[in-house]
């Protein structure tokens, strides 16, 4: 596990071809970390670093969002307003992760039943004294 400290936005794009380097065959990322941590700030910077031009927003009503990258279709899923695997099962979930496409995931807990194995998760963590953020994948 690589983990990497940032303190600025400044720094997140650099932060997600890490990601994306460290992790090449990897395809589904889940993200945690506490309500505030920075998880959507960073999925549309992964999006960005993926060639996505179109405005990128939370899917936090919709659950999920679509984005068109420089190579690929991906996906932006938030599952926070789910109350069960069921609902992601009902919503399609399973077909989204098992297309070989990008899929970003918020608050995967919901649906873990439903991920395949090969998924990466990144955590983050908030330093309390300082606008830091610490990147565990």
């Amino acid at each position: 596990m690589t983990t990497k400290t940032i303190s600025s936005l400044a720094e997140l794009p650099g932060l997600c071809s890490l990601i994306l380097k460290a992790h090449p065959k990897k395809k589904i990322f889940l993200f945690q970390g506490e309500m505030g941590a920075g998880k959507t700030t960073l999925i549309k910077e992964m999006c960005r670093t993926l060639g996505v031009q179109e405005q990128i927003s939370s899917p936090t009503f919709s659950i999920v969002n679509e984005y068109k990258g420089r190579d690929e279709v991906l996906y932006h899923f938030d599952f926070y307003r789910l109350d069960s695997t069921q609902e992601a099962y009902d919503m399609g979930a399973e077909e989204y992760f098992f297309s070989g496409r990008y899929c970003f995931i918020e608050w995967p807990e919901i649906a873990s039943n439903l991920l395949p194995p090969s998924n990466k998760c990144v955590s983050i963590d908030i330093f309390v004294h300082q606008d830091h953020r610490s990147f565990n994948f």
